[in-house]
């Protein structure tokens, strides 16, 4: 069982500029005492053909915490535009919120972003320079991917049977990049079909099929033996609880969860005070 459990996500400010800052209130909860910080991060796929082109747009230590639950804001940079190829700026790509416990992952929450102009006029007829200040994103935040890892804790018996040995020679295997790139063409062409059907179809809720060039390789990992499920069922049982009824209320397009903090603070509700450094 996971020590630290997600609770909910929250998409802040969506839809937004393409140069706005991301912002997500996070509510998670602790079932015991940690010795070490949790670490978030927030990643931007910039293509779905190489992973030479995912930024890490920003990452937060939280802690310590307390038992309990716990909410904070996180607020990421938008990505670097000299980092994006120019051909991939507009249409969709993925955003990974990803928590880890002394450098091991437990839990990553994918999200379809569409990046698309202001006007008809310009999705019409795009200029061959992106105009970035008319780009607006649209988080697809309704059903995100949510993907739990086991792993361990503070306690060797808390580690999973599976918990993977050491590998070192794991270094030595060929690079598989050819294949990479091919499975990832794929998966841009799924994750487009996917948008346009999000659009087309009232009322329709999609899950996300896949994750990103960023994700792939980690879903497809054996060892990790990752659970894939949509956050907003488990939530809402977890919602009545352990939060409070205006807390659960806000939001028809997130993911129910709490806190949104400066990147340099976070607050827990009728919990003692969560640092973030």
């Amino acid at each position: 069982m996971s020590v630290v459990s997600l609770l909910g996500v929250k998409v802040l400010n969506n839809p937004a500029a393409f140069s706005d800052p991301y912002e997500f209130e996070i509510t998670f909860e602790c079932l015991e005492q940690l010795q070490k910080d949790l670490e978030w991060k927030l990643t931007y796929v910039g293509s779905a053909t190489s992973s030479e082109h995912d930024q890490e747009l920003d990452s937060l230590l939280v802690g310590p915490i307390p038992v309990g639950v716990n909410k904070f804001i996180f607020e990421a940079d938008p990505p670097d535009l000299k980092r994006i190829p120019q051909t991939e700026i507009l249409g969709v790509t993925v955003i990974l919120l990803t928590c880890s416990y002394d450098g091991r992952e437990f839990v990553r929450v994918g999200y379809y972003v569409n990046n698309e102009y202001d006007s008809e006029e310009l999705n019409a007829d795009p200029p061959s320079k992106p105009i970035i200040e008319r780009v607006r994103r649209n988080v697809l935040a309704e059903k995100p991917r949510v993907t739990r890892f086991a792993i361990k804790w503070d306690s060797e018996e808390s580690a999973p049977a599976e918990y993977p040995p050491e590998q070192p020679e794991a270094d030595q295997l060929d690079d598989d990049g050819a294949a990479y790139g091919a499975e990832e063409v794929e998966l841009e062409n799924a994750l487009i079909k996917e948008l346009e059907e999000v659009e087309h179809q009232d009322g329709e809720d999609h899950e996300m099929e896949g994750t990103s060039a960023a994700t792939a390789a980690a879903e497809d990992d054996d060892a990790s033996d990752a659970a894939s499920e949509d956050l907003e069922a488990e939530s809402s049982e977890s919602e009545e609880e352990d939060l409070d009824e205006e807390d659960a209320g806000d939001g028809d397009d997130d993911v129910e969860m709490a806190d949104d903090a400066n990147p340099g603070s976070a607050r827990p509700q009728s919990q003692p005070e969560v640092m973030v450094h």
